[in-house]
């Protein structure tokens, strides 16, 4: 799925449901940043394995381990977006690490469903999850979990106001 949305939806609602033990921000950039990976391959290398390395739990576990720092360091920025929001929230260092491994394992385990190229238990090759759930199964379960995630969102802002 990349460069769409789809991945946001998953991200937001188990944000949501865990809230606030899940840094909502965190999950979410966590949920898409490795699609850093296809974009490189599409337009700049013009050619490559779009769900490579980063496509795979050692490869997400290592962008999400360098990420974190980097959102901690700017957490009072993204804290004060989440706030306009309506969902005022604390962070800590563990809890931003623990959202964005699992941002980053929700974008690899979606993707292993419908990717042929991916080997998501690398360095063990192939994928067992190949084509288990249809392609257009995972795009709606995307996309019910966006919609789920949107009454869910009006419930929080009402119980945090």
């Amino acid at each position: 799925m990349p460069f769409t949305p789809f991945h946001l939806g998953p991200a937001l609602l188990i944000a949501l449901l865990l809230f606030p033990l899940i840094d909502i921000f965190v999950i979410c950039v966590a949920s898409v940043i490795i699609d850093i990976e296809p974009a490189y391959y599409l337009f700049i290398a013009g050619r490559g394995a779009y769900h490579g390395f980063l496509h795979t739990l050692l490869g997400g576990t290592l962008i999400s381990l360098l990420t974190s720092p980097v959102l901690y360091y700017t957490r009072k920025l993204y804290l004060k977006i989440i706030d306009a929001f309506g969902l005022k929230q604390d962070t800590s260092f563990r809890k931003i690490v623990a959202s964005s491994l699992i941002g980053v394992y929700s974008h690899i385990f979606l993707d292993s469903f419908l990717y042929p190229e991916m080997n998501p238990f690398y360095p063990l090759q192939g994928n067992p999850l190949l084509y288990l759930i249809p392609a257009s199964v995972v795009y709606e379960i995307c996309t019910l979990s966006f919609l789920l995630a949107v009454p869910l969102y009006i419930y929080r802002i009402k119980k945090l106001a």
